[in-house]
């Protein structure tokens, strides 16, 4: 895994043909498990996959990943087909770790700490959405580096590694090879970010576009 080193239109859903091959690939891998919660997971996918759709120059694809390839159901209550298990997923550039109230009996888990680990040694960027900085935590992942997670998830994150650096009220927390979203929602921020980051601001504000996302607080 990368150490440090921050990374810092019209809509194309009907007119946009690729006729040239892309410059690199990138894999990004969404982990789910029994009670993930749904837009942790599903906002990232969304934004991923509506990228890697009408933008295939650019070489992302989105996989799903459930621990043994079989169907899992979500916090609310969603079951979800995985297109691999966890150990026989394509070799992964982003990994995406959602939370839930699934995340709290994976935490002293030797096995999905492994798991997390091993992706972490060869990925580009890993990432969470709220209660998943949680497991990066208990992995390891988070020592001596800032983050954040779900509000309420805060002060538990804080006592789940070393010299963590709690970002409170920040939707996300790019460290580089690391990135941190905040609750449910913000998996969303966090995915459109990283695109810039991949493919420049100009590629996230299109994408940004074609799901309509923008965000208004209530009236």
């Amino acid at each position: 895994m990368r150490r440090r080193g921050p990374g810092h239109g019209h809509d194309r859903r009907a007119t946009h043909l690729s006729k040239s091959a892309p410059a690199r690939t990138r894999t990004i891998g969404i982990a789910l498990f029994e009670g993930v919660e749904e837009l942790d997971w599903a906002g990232p996918w969304e934004v991923f996959a509506a990228w890697s759709r009408y933008f295939p120059e650019d070489g992302a694809s989105v996989v799903l990943l459930t621990p043994d390839a079989g169907p899992v159901t979500c916090a609310k209550g969603a079951r979800v087909i995985g297109h691999n298990s966890w150990d026989d997923g394509p070799p992964l550039d982003v990994l995406v770790y959602p939370g839930g109230q699934g995340t709290r009996p994976q935490l002293g888990d030797e096995t999905v700490r492994r798991w997390v680990r091993a992706v972490a040694e060869r990925a580009e960027v890993v990432t969470s959405v709220c209660t998943g900085a949680l497991v990066l935590a208990d992995a390891g992942l988070l020592d001596g580096r800032p983050a954040t997670t779900h509000w309420a998830s805060l002060d538990t994150l804080v006592g789940l590694g070393t010299g963590i650096e709690v970002r409170r009220g920040e939707r996300f927390v790019d460290d580089g090879d690391v990135v941190t979203a905040a609750g449910v929602s913000a998996g969303i921020d966090m995915a459109l970010h990283l695109v810039g980051r991949f493919a420049g601001a100009e590629r996230a504000r299109e994408v940004q576009k074609l799901i309509e996302y923008y965000p208004e607080p209530p009236t």
